[in-house]
């Protein structure tokens, strides 16, 4: 794409009443963990409280798996393997 074309599409989309698409800043890896941005505060938030939900899922159903086998974590492991293997 050369240059006059580029400055064309400029031109076009300025008489459009669009707005030029503009990339975001290259950050530093882990830079938007770290920093103070609302979105990633929101995102976080909220990714962070359904892998709590999972993990609280998971450990109640090895619980309720240990309850019906009576075998801990690496026994239910063990039944499992035997029982695809058949």
């Amino acid at each position: 794409m050369g240059e006059g074309s580029k400055q064309a599409s400029r031109e076009a989309s300025k008489e459009g009443g669009e707005q030029p698409f503009l990339y975001e800043p290259l950050e530093r890896f882990g830079e938007g963990l770290t920093t103070s941005r609302p979105w990633n505060l929101l995102a976080l938030t909220g990714v962070e409280r359904l892998n709590g939900r999972a993990a609280m899922l998971g450990f109640v159903a090895a619980l309720i798996g240990e309850q019906l086998t009576g075998q801990g974590i690496l026994g239910q492991l063990a039944l499992m393997v035997r029982w695809l293997l058949g």
